[in-house]
């Protein structure tokens, strides 16, 4: 395969960047599975993520926050068709999630960072990464309000469930899903959060600048302050350092162990082979041969934040709502 592209997915096809090439790559999977699949709602999902990431939703500002993009959200939301699809073809069809609930999971996934834009009432927040420990329950709250006006009212409680598998909020075995399959679904949720995350061409160049300057914003990184959490890094190297320890651990404690390993479903898709599992393994690999040499300069990659304006200008939606969106 070609070196791999800047803003492009793990299999270096498509652009991450764009919703529209997004939303054509996922429901080019779905119907190809499910051709009776109520698509149409991913035209309406989409088309509202695009807004609400370039601060053109009324009632919204924009994302602004370096870590958790669009791109982001975009690349978890194709990697959670891959893996339903994956999932649908070696389940039995009893234990199949089905078009509906497929059609769900690409909504879940494009709108389970929403919790970090901040609205117009939140003006006076300087950024939405301030928003980190409790973003997930406010991405309940969006998809709530969303679910009804993209046809899905009766999936808006469940859904403002599943999110939180993405998230810290809620212990896993606390959050309120009961129901096999539907459970199901959360854990390739929270699968393709992180393994999107994990994967990306610039995961540890993202750490080291974009992440740890969220964490300072939210209290996890720096100095400690008054009444916020205990930080848990000193610094973007300190990041770095801690990288190859968090990821073991959320094998452990999610990917292999909560979410039993729903990753390998993405074999399927592919025919096969994970290219997901290829990168990280490729990630820490060199992560592992930074820290023995002290030398954390080779990552050298300057990624680039698809943010309020750069999609405003990608997607010709012109000014924001407000001009605070560009914060």
């Amino acid at each position: 395969m070609k070196q791999r592209r800047g803003g492009f997915d793990v299999t270096n096809t498509v652009n991450i960047t764009d919703p529209r090439t997004v939303h054509d790559a996922v429901v080019a999977i779905i119907s190809a599975r499910y051709p009776q699949a109520p698509v149409n709602a991913l035209d309406t999902a989409f088309e509202t993520f695009g807004h609400l990431y370039a601060g053109t939703l009324p009632g919204y500002l924009g994302c602004d926050t370096w870590y958790h993009d669009a791109q982001h959200s975009l690349d978890c939301a194709l990697a959670m068709a891959r893996l339903m699809d994956g999932h649908d073809a070696d389940e039995i069809a009893q234990r199949r999630l089905g078009p509906t609930r497929t059609v769900l999971g690409v909504i879940l996934a494009l709108f389970h960072d929403a919790g970090y834009i901040r609205r117009e009432a939140d003006a006076d927040v300087r950024n939405g990464a301030e928003f980190t420990l409790y973003h997930v329950g406010r991405s309940a709250e969006f998809l709530q309000d969303f679910l009804p006006r993209a046809g899905f009212a009766k999936q808006a409680d469940l859904a403002a469930q599943l999110v939180h598998f993405t998230g810290y909020e809620i212990a896993l075995d606390q959050i309120q899903v009961r129901g096999q399959i539907d459970r199901k679904l959360g854990y390739l949720l929270g699968t393709a959060d992180l393994i999107a995350q994990l994967a990306d061409r610039s995961y540890l160049e993202k750490c080291r600048s974009h992440l740890y300057r969220e964490f300072e914003l939210c209290g996890l990184a720096g100095k400690p302050r008054r009444k916020g959490p205990k930080p848990i890094y000193s610094s973007p190297d300190d990041l770095i350092r801690q990288t190859p320890k968090f990821v073991g651990q959320l094998f452990d404690e999610r990917l292999d162990g909560y979410f039993g390993a729903v990753y390998r479903h993405a074999e399927s898709h592919f025919s096969g082979h994970n290219p997901y599992l290829d990168e990280i393994q490729h990630h820490l690999q060199h992560v592992r041969r930074l820290i023995r040499a002290k030398d954390f300069a080779q990552l050298r990659r300057r990624p680039r934040r698809i943010h309020a304006p750069v999609l405003r200008r990608k997607l010709g939606l012109g000014k924001a709502i407000m001009n605070t969106a560009s914060r």
